[in-house]
């Protein structure tokens, strides 16, 4: 996947992306393909370090994501699990006496006879009643949908740190440019401060 993006020239070039839409670092092979001379160094720095900001920035949203997705996952899992439960009971079956969460720490217990009906919690205070049938298909979509963006939470994750990996090493790689470059230029106003005083004697 790429997405368009305008170099400093100002032509279009493609940029790639993962399957999420977030750009791939630029990989610096050779520093003069960034900067031609000394007065660019301290600008394409500042652009690396931003882009550095900017997936750590990602990073952060996206690992908050992926704790959502771990601590809802279980829980739709629970809720599954019942509901299937429920639905192998018939109106024969004995009612089955069972413990229930009121609040964090209150629970109550209630005879559950057989049902073909579920209230289920949307959140927001909204719970509606579903046919057991839906219930079930309702809640193996919400169960797959975020597995789903668990992966993608993670792999996302894993593509965050190489890009923030890639830049860092590009950003020392420019930085030690800038210290050859540095040290070129005073030996090479040594080597003519030397030749004058020798011109001179």
């Amino acid at each position: 996947m790429a997405e368009k993006v305008l170099s400093k020239e100002g032509k279009s070039k493609e940029t790639a992306v993962n399957p999420r839409g977030i750009p791939v670092a630029p990989f610096v092979d050779k520093v003069e393909d960034y900067v031609s001379s000394r007065a660019e160094v301290e600008g394409t720095m500042r652009s690396f370090q931003e882009m550095i900001s900017k997936y750590q920035f990602m990073e952060i949203n996206t690992q908050r994501r992926s704790a959502g997705l771990k601590e809802k996952i279980p829980d739709i899992q629970k809720t599954l699990d019942m509901v299937r439960f429920l639905r192998t009971r018939t109106s024969e079956s004995e009612p089955i006496e069972t413990t229930f969460e009121l609040n964090e720490t209150l629970y109550a217990k209630a005879l559950v006879s057989a049902t073909d009906e579920v209230y289920l919690w949307l959140g927001a205070n909204v719970m509606l009643a579903y046919p057991i049938d839906e219930a079930v298909s309702l809640l193996e979509s919400k169960l797959s949908s975020a597995l789903e963006g668990l992966t993608n939470c993670e792999e996302d994750l894993d593509f965050l740190r190489e890009q923030i990996t890639t830049l860092e090493v590009a950003t020392a790689r420019v930085y030690n440019w800038d210290v050859v470059q540095r040290r070129k230029e005073k030996s090479d106003e040594e080597r003519s401060g030397s030749r004058k005083e020798s011109t001179d004697d």
